[in-house]
């Protein structure tokens, strides 16, 4: 008999049969509260009726038109819309399937526009499963063991993570750019550094915001030194933070963004966005691919991005994120195992940490199982897998909030309190 690999472990024992908004119906007859979104896709919520019908048009229409080879009208239409969207002067777009494709026409991109090697990656960052991409990953050696040699030309930078160092935000800040300046002078000069590659919230790395002051950072250094600055926005786009796109909390503008995730509501589709300009250095047939800006993925994004518009997600994001980050303060306060709470919009997480202070990843696990007996399903995060996210659909409201709040304090208060693996 054929079965599915055996690393393709489930976070949780669920068997999903139906998806309705934050809810997922399991075969067995419960309804679970989805703290997941699919990892942050299903920015709408499962099968909200205008992507459904969206997706349900174009399905009879034209499923596949491959985009270098006939043109067809929900890739038009999709441009536009996210013209709307985009950050001023990031006018070109090239689309691809995943976030890893979108990262690595990004690098690719940069590299054939600068002339340079090397691109700056800043630890903790989560850019993908592909070779190029994995090599660019620092979260975790799970993600990049066991299949070298990486790509080379890699070098990586601190992140200001501040609750790691046992810092302040601003002392966290100070240290990554002397660290970064130091990088510049000691392993990848300036006139060999293509970009940098940087997450506004780290992800798989644990849910840590950038910082103002380090962003601006990083910008003033690619406009001094003449390299590129690249926001990996997969899982921060689309309204996720609270704001459409994540760089928006630190004032910086990118060269390159890099978009997947909710872009299409669990459709496979991710893109890359430069000005015309800079798109233009890409080296001819140097950007294709067979499945890239699929007809019913372009039409579902569509939808997406008139439902995050006309329902003013980005507002409810803001709102709902307040909300549940309140609620999940007020359960580290009465927690000693929780470290820190952190994240923005709908983009948080809790750290789990000994007595000691150290990385509490069995802790950890045993709250997400109990999350899932209250009918909640959350995931881990972090390098040792210490930390709990949470990332439910943009269109949760205040019921739902609570709901899970009150679901979060019971596998809090099992998981802390029960007997250790």
């Amino acid at each position: 008999m054929t079965a599915l690999s055996p690393h393709l472990r489930q976070a949780t024992p669920v068997v999903a049969v139906r998806g309705e908004g934050v809810h997922i119906h399991g075969e067995d007859g419960r309804r679970y509260l989805d703290f997941t979104a699919g990892i942050g896709v299903t920015s709408t919520g499962h099968c909200h009726p205008r992507v459904v019908a969206a997706a349900q048009e174009q399905v009879g229409t034209l499923v596949h038109g491959q985009y270098t080879t006939v043109m067809h009208q929900p890739l038009r239409r999709l441009v536009d819309r996210l013209g709307e969207v985009l950050p001023p002067g990031l006018d070109s777009l090239f689309f691809t399937n995943s976030g890893s494709e979108a990262v690595e026409a990004a690098l690719r991109l940069a590299r054939q526009a600068t002339g340079r090697p090397n691109v700056l990656v800043c630890h903790g960052g989560f850019h993908g499963r592909t070779v190029a991409a994995a090599s660019m990953t620092t979260s975790g050696t799970r993600f990049r063991s066991g299949f070298s040699p990486l790509m080379s030309g890699v070098v990586v930078t601190p992140f200001p993570t501040a609750f790691r160092y046992g810092w302040d935000e601003e002392t966290a800040t100070r240290f990554a750019l002397q660290e970064l300046d130091y990088t510049l002078q000691t392993i990848t000069s300036p006139a060999d550094t293509a970009a940098v590659i940087v997450e506004p919230v780290l992800g798989e790395g644990g849910y840590v915001p950038a910082t103002r002051a380090f962003m601006e950072g990083l910008r003033e250094r690619a406009d001094r030194h003449g390299f590129l600055l690249i926001l990996d926005e997969v899982q921060t786009g689309v309204g996720r933070t609270g704001r459409f796109w994540g760089h928006e909390h630190f004032g910086v503008a990118p060269d390159v963004l890099i978009t997947a995730k909710g872009l299409a509501s669990g459709f496979p589709l991710s893109a890359i966005a430069a000005s015309g300009e800079l798109m233009a250095k890409a080296w001819p047939g140097s950007q294709g691919g067979t499945y890239g800006a699929n007809a019913v993925a372009c039409a579902a994004a569509c939808a997406t991005l008139d439902v995050v518009r006309d329902e003013k997600l980005v507002e409810n994001t803001e709102a709902m994120g307040a909300r549940l980050r309140r609620g999940l303060e007020e359960v580290a306060a009465r927690t000693p195992a929780i470290g820190d709470v952190r994240g923005l919009g709908l983009m948080l997480a809790s750290e789990f940490v000994t007595e000691d202070g150290d990385p509490d990843p069995e802790t950890a696990a045993r709250v997400q199982r109990a999350a899932v007996d209250e009918g909640l399903l959350l995931l881990l995060c972090g390098a040792w897998n210490q930390v709990v996210r949470m990332i439910p659909a943009l269109v949760i409201d205040e019921q739902a909030v609570d709901e899970g709040l009150r679901a979060w304090s019971a596998a809090v208060e099992t998981g802390t309190s029960g007997p250790r693996d």
